[in-house]
């Protein structure tokens, strides 16, 4: 016991110093700022009285409880409020009177005659049964919707003024009384709004703008009364050029306004009291946030002392904390042997998912939450989730070929045996519609191998073309007598289907089985040097690297091959370290016994290779791998071909997962590790396909923000920023292990880079389909290049080509409509521009691969 208490030690210390670092960090970014402080004093507030779950819209309205409640809130501020209907809310003004608050009543004015004539009867009524009325509000910003001519609302103002005492007015932004000096004749005084956040003028800026246009009218209007009936800064909202919505600059401009006001004496209405949710249905988003208090009547920023930018800082801090602090103990205890920086590196990136997780679960206390909100958010954490999943997939592979000392599980060539001990080997090479003296030249190879027992089974399956397989069958005819040629001219189950055949054919003394794709060369050793790791008997399949010839002097052909190294370079030993062996279907070797038990290639199965792998582990086989080069192939003739293999083994990957999820999750004889790297493997895969749907749902929501920006608004920062650190983390750490491990230079890791993302839309339908369709075809990657006319040189990338239109068409009327200055806007284009990164790889892998 003492001893495991001993263990946990060094974990449970860097798990308390980590989160130490982590909640100290929160209160760094959250510290309160200082802010002139002035007294908790206002002039009057604007005021609407709905609750969170209220709106004037659907009919929903605050008891008199409520709004005695509100009115004794504000009575600590101020003895002033202004109002905006008389047919609503119709207890406020005997209330107010209660509470010696008087009130600027208002009429409403709209479209709706019918309703206009209704609210100026309600108004007259309230004037002529209340004393704590003391102005009057006709309309309010009805130039500025365009609901009615300005003769029409003369007309309103002319009629109340004639039955009134009361000083009446309308209520307008600084421009329309500027743009409309006939207005200005038929009021008592000037109501005007001066809200330059809806101007995108700069927080710092902002409470100077606002005197400068009031000074404005006052030079313009020199003989009227100005009154400021509404003043204020939202908490939240989208960006609009420089302003920029938060908790601190309301704050600021609050304080800094009132603090002028001390000098001035201005007659204003703080906009406004309570935060007014409803309004996000006509004013958008920022509409809900203007107010001191929030919806459920808590006061949002107090107008003394620091203020904190965000007040629920902390909360989150804690639950982050929390809730990584045994994975983080973890780390540290089960990955220590990959050193101080690997451990450092995992702790990082699952305290940022955990964080990011914690912050979006948090968005519905931040934010006055829809319906249609919440279903966005539940999409959100769904998509953070799994991102978070593909994204610690790779710091584990990261960490460990990064920091690790050394392999622990490592091989290297064996002692060739004499040749009266080698074991018997059958090498089986099968094509399809190869050109003949591709396929020669692998088999002259094979001819020079320094090895006594074996023989080669070469199978020509499907090929219809006379003239590709008889110049085989021909040079076959000319070879010793341990090499075989068959023709199959129709023959099932592709190419697993023609290694079973030549598992049939093999000689009864064969103990292994070797397989070699039609277009490699391999070296005299590949046998001698591989073979005697057999002598063991657990061991089931030995790996060679698949590695490529003739890619020197042309870009696209050097692209693939770097792009191919990585993941024998990187990939195959992070698995190979725990027996989790991805095999593949050339340059291996496997027990014949073991491959006759299991009832030979899964014709099934589009990667019959990788799928044989899966089943020698569920037998508790070993599948060792040297990363020597035995032997070399060809690149893929083009990108179209590139596109074609790897769609293929995504497909494939999803066809195995589906078959062996039994034992992946069940009973078997996997253990955790080598579950764990078939069930996660692919997740890169499967985030190139979160990746395509979350381009596709980004096209069309910046499509309904442009077509409806009243129902449709841009997300907020939270919900942009994972996306956009997904994939920036995702290209940089490529980048850093092949600098780590493979002496390339660094335009063939940009090669392999761009390679990489270009196939990423390839990948992503191979991942969809293969979940959704249970067979597949296969098709034979192309090794020669065909000539394509103009057309044929577009089609394999045509809907990369359409994807990529469409986001930049996307982002070029999100700019036009929200401004180039819009922060907001910013972000959202700089998301959709890293999401066209794949696709604008693609045109530049397909340009690339037929430019010569």
């Amino acid at each position: 016991m003492l001893s495991w208490l001993k263990k946990l030690i060094p974990g449970l210390v860097f798990a308390l110093f980590f989160s130490a670092l982590h909640v100290g960090m929160w209160a760094l970014a959250n510290r309160a700022l200082p802010l002139i402080s002035v007294k908790p004093t206002v002039n009057g507030f604007a005021y609407s009285g709905y609750r969170g779950d209220q709106s004037p819209l659907e009919g929903q309205h605050p008891n008199t409880a409520e709004l005695a409640q509100d009115l004794d809130l504000m009575r600590k501020h101020t003895d002033h409020i202004r109002m905006y209907s008389s047919l609503d809310l119709n207890e406020v003004i005997p209330l107010a009177a209660r509470r010696q608050m008087n009130v600027i009543a208002g009429a409403w004015i709209d479209s709706d005659r019918l309703k206009n004539t209704r609210e100026i009867s309600a108004l007259m009524e309230k004037l002529d049964n209340y004393t704590n009325i003391d102005r009057v509000i006709v309309g309010n910003e009805s130039l500025l919707r365009n609901d009615l001519p300005l003769e029409d609302l003369i007309q309103y103002l002319d009629a109340v003024r004639e039955n009134v005492d009361a000083p009446v007015s309308t209520a307008e932004p600084w421009h329309v009384w500027l743009k409309n000096p006939e207005l200005v004749k038929h009021v008592d005084y000037i109501a005007v709004h001066l809200l330059p956040y809806h101007e995108g003028v700069p927080v710092e800026r902002a409470v100077q703008y606002t005197m400068e246009r009031y000074q404005e009218l006052l030079a313009t209007y020199p003989r009227k009364k100005i009154v400021i009936t509404e003043v204020g800064w939202p908490s939240r909202g989208p960006t609009i050029g420089a302003s920029v919505a938060s908790e601190v600059n309301q704050a600021r401009f609050v304080r800094e306004f009132l603090a002028r006001n001390a000098i001035e004496d201005l007659d204003y209405y703080l906009m406004e009291a309570f935060d007014q949710p409803w309004k996000v249905a006509l004013e958008g988003w920022a509409g809900a946030y203007w107010g001191m208090y929030n919806a459920d009547r808590h006061q949002k920023y107090s107008l003394q002392g620091a203020v904190p930018p965000n007040n629920r800082w902390a909360a989150k801090a804690t639950w982050s904390t929390v809730l990584a602090f045994l994975p983080l103990m973890f780390i540290a205890w089960r990955f220590k042997h990959w050193g101080m920086g690997g451990v450092v590196s995992m702790a990082v990136l699952f305290q940022a998912c955990v964080t990011t997780l914690v912050i979006a679960w948090n968005l519905p206390g931040d934010y006055y939450y829809s319906l249609r909100d919440f279903v966005v958010l539940v999409g959100l954490l769904l998509g953070i989730a799994l991102t978070s999943m593909v994204l610690m997939i790779y710091a584990v592979e990261f960490s460990e070929v990064m920091f690790k000392p050394y392999w622990r599980r490592f091989f290297k060539r064996a002692q060739p045996l004499d040749a009266k001990d080698e074991l018997f080997v059958s090498i089986h090479l099968a094509c399809y519609n190869e050109p003949p003296e591709m396929v020669i030249a692998t088999i002259e190879s094979l001819q020079q191998l320094k090895y006594t027992r074996y023989e080669v089974i070469v199978v020509d399956n499907n090929t219809k073309d006379e003239a590709k397989w008889k110049p085989i069958e021909a040079y076959m005819a000319t070879m010793p007598d341990h090499f075989h040629f068959y023709h199959l001219p129709s023959w099932p189950g592709f190419k697993a289907g023609a290694l079973n055949f030549a598992l049939d054919k093999t000689h009864p003394d064969a103990e292994v089985v070797g397989v070699v794709d039609a277009d490699y060369v391999v070296t005299d050793d590949w046998l001698s040097d591989l073979v005697p790791h057999f002598l063991e008997k657990q061991v089931a399949v030995v790996q060679a690297p698949q590695a490529h010839r003739e890619w020197e002097n042309d870009f696209f052909h050097r692209m693939c091959n770097w792009e191919f190294e990585g993941f024998f370079r990187i990939g195959m030993h992070h698995r190979h370290e725990r027996n989790a062996l991805i095999q593949h279907g050339t340059m291996t070797l496997i027990r014949r016994e073991s491959l006759q038990t299991l009832g030979g290639w899964s014709e099934w199965c589009i990667c019959e290779d990788t799928e044989l792998g899966l089943r020698l582990l569920e037998t508790n086989m070993e599948l060792r791998y040297i990363d020597e080069t035995f032997g070399r192939g060809l690149t893929p003739a083009n990108f179209k071909a590139l596109k074609s293999q790897r769609n293929r083994w995504a497909f494939g990957a999803m066809q195995i997962l589906k078959h062996h999820m039994p034992k992946l999750l069940g009973k078997s004889t996997l253990n955790f590790s080598q579950r764990y790297h078939f069930l996660t493997g692919w997740f890169g895969w499967f985030g190139e396909a979160l990746q395509l749907i979350f381009t596709i749902g980004s096209v069309f929501w910046t499509m309904a923000m442009l077509l409806f920006p009243k129902h449709f608004s841009l997300p907020v920062v939270v919900m942009i920023v994972p996306i956009l650190c997904f994939l920036a983390i995702k290209a940089i750490l490529g980048p850093m292990l092949y600098r780590k491990t493979m002496h390339c230079e660094w335009k063939d890791i940009f090669g392999a880079s761009l390679a990489s993302l270009g196939l990423s839309h390839a990948i992503a339908k191979g991942i969809i389909n293969g979940l959704t369709h249970k067979a597949g075809v296969f098709v034979v990657t192309a090794k020669t290049k065909a000539k394509l006319s103009n057309w044929q040189l577009i089609d394999p990338i045509r809907e990369e080509l359409a994807i990529l239109i469409a986001l930049i068409v996307s982002s070029l009327a999100m700019l036009y409509s929200r401004g180039f200055s819009n922060l907001d806007a910013q972000l959202w284009v700089s998301m959709l521009a890293l999401q066209s990164l794949p696709y604008l790889s693609a045109v530049a892998c397909q340009w690339l691969s037929e430019k010569q």
